[in-house]
């Protein structure tokens, strides 16, 4: 039986992964410097560890486990055959894998090791071996015809949007679903490099003197950054989705992975105890608007409710870049940058600042489309 050739959202998966990986990988992106008696034959013969901790481990092997079952499922969703598929996968895991630990010779702090190399490249082999059975068990046409009734072709780059709005969630935000604070971020960037430019200076200074704190946000607009928060997946969906019960299940679900993302995140932050200190009376109110303005959407056709998430999601930015930080929020976020969760960093980091301006962008292309007869 000849395999049907179809574009996957694990295809695109695979790829943010393993950009994610890398970064993780590599970070902090400072102090680089190259190894102290060390030629670059010698940096490729990996070095064999006298200590790994348990969490080393058992970090090592689940973190490549998702990319191998990606890259597998991706590949076999392209026509290629379960062993060939297998191969690929497990070369492109390892490779990527041998880059990054050569790499961690150049990164301060980071110690390279031939069992990282090992037990990421077992991560890699049980990801694909896991893919093969659950191919193998149908349970990937299951999914394909359920994603056909739910959101029809074309709906590759949304779904992938849709699974790393929880992930990006997990990285701490400001506001309860406030994603996509990244000017700040780049102001401070910009002005660093350009501190020492002479003809740059008007630049640097304009860029310095953003440095003051913004106002506190006052309660209406804290409500209305929650809502547009919970109303960005609902519109990536709804853009896919053709209205009808299913767009009801959709903003319910992420009414459920919202609250649930954002429960985890505070749990790991502050812990257990305080896992749903971020539920509060301006949060339900937000939440409440959001859901509402996502059942005064469920209707609308998919090109209303692409051009008003263009709307929505633009007004997401400008009020998350408006916002100020909290105590709280600098405590929780220099944990992460800092401390207990540096190897997650990078991960959830990245999707938290990027995911509203790719949403934006796939709705841009969406809108740019010719319209469809079906909608």
């Amino acid at each position: 039986m000849r395999t049907t050739r179809s574009f996957s959202s694990a295809t695109l998966l695979a790829g943010v992964f393993g950009l994610l990986v890398l970064y993780a990988s590599l970070y902090p992106f400072s102090g680089w410097r190259w190894p102290p008696g060390q030629d670059f034959l010698s940096l490729l013969k990996l070095p064999t560890s006298q200590f790994h901790s348990p969490f080393d481990i058992y970090s090592n092997l689940l973190g490549y486990l998702p990319l191998g079952l990606l890259l597998t499922i991706a590949a076999r969703r392209s026509g290629v055959a379960p062993l060939p598929a297998l191969v690929l996968a497990l070369l492109l895991g390892m490779l990527l894998s041998g880059t990054c630990e050569v790499l961690q010779h150049f990164v301060p702090g980071r110690v390279p090791s031939l069992e990282d190399w090992l037990m990421n490249s077992l991560g890699q082999l049980l990801g694909a071996l896991l893919a093969l059975a659950v191919h193998a068990a149908g349970l990937v046409d299951r999914w394909q015809a359920f994603r056909q009734r739910w959101f029809g072709g074309g709906a590759a780059f949304a779904l992938a949007l849709l699974v790393l709005w929880p992930l990006a969630l997990l990285f701490p935000t400001p506001v309860p679903l406030g994603l996509g604070q990244v000017a700040e971020r780049l102001r401070e960037t910009l002005a660093e490099a350009l501190a020492d430019v002479h003809w740059a200076e008007p630049l640097y200074i304009l860029l310095a003197q953003g440095a003051s704190a913004p106002a506190p946000l006052r309660p209406l607009m804290e409500v209305l950054i929650i809502a547009l928060g919970l109303l960005a997946p609902v519109i990536v969906a709804f853009s896919v989705a053709a209205p009808g019960w299913r767009r009801l299940a959709l903003a319910l679900g992420a009414l459920v992975f919202g609250v649930g993302a954002m429960t985890l995140s505070t749990w790991l932050n502050f812990g257990p105890r305080h896992a749903l200190a971020w539920i509060t009376p301006t949060t339900v109110q937000g939440l409440a608007l959001g859901l509402l303005l996502a059942l005064m959407m469920l209707p609308l056709a998919r090109r209303w409710v692409t051009a008003l998430g263009l709307v929505a999601l633009t007004g997401l930015a400008l009020g998350v870049s408006q916002t100020p930080d909290d105590p709280y929020f600098a405590i929780s976020l220099q944990a992460w940058e800092q401390g207990r969760f540096v190897r997650f960093h990078g991960l959830a980091q990245w999707v938290g600042w990027l995911w509203p301006y790719l949403a934006m962008a796939w709705l841009l292309s969406r809108l740019g489309r010719r319209r469809p007869k079906m909608e």
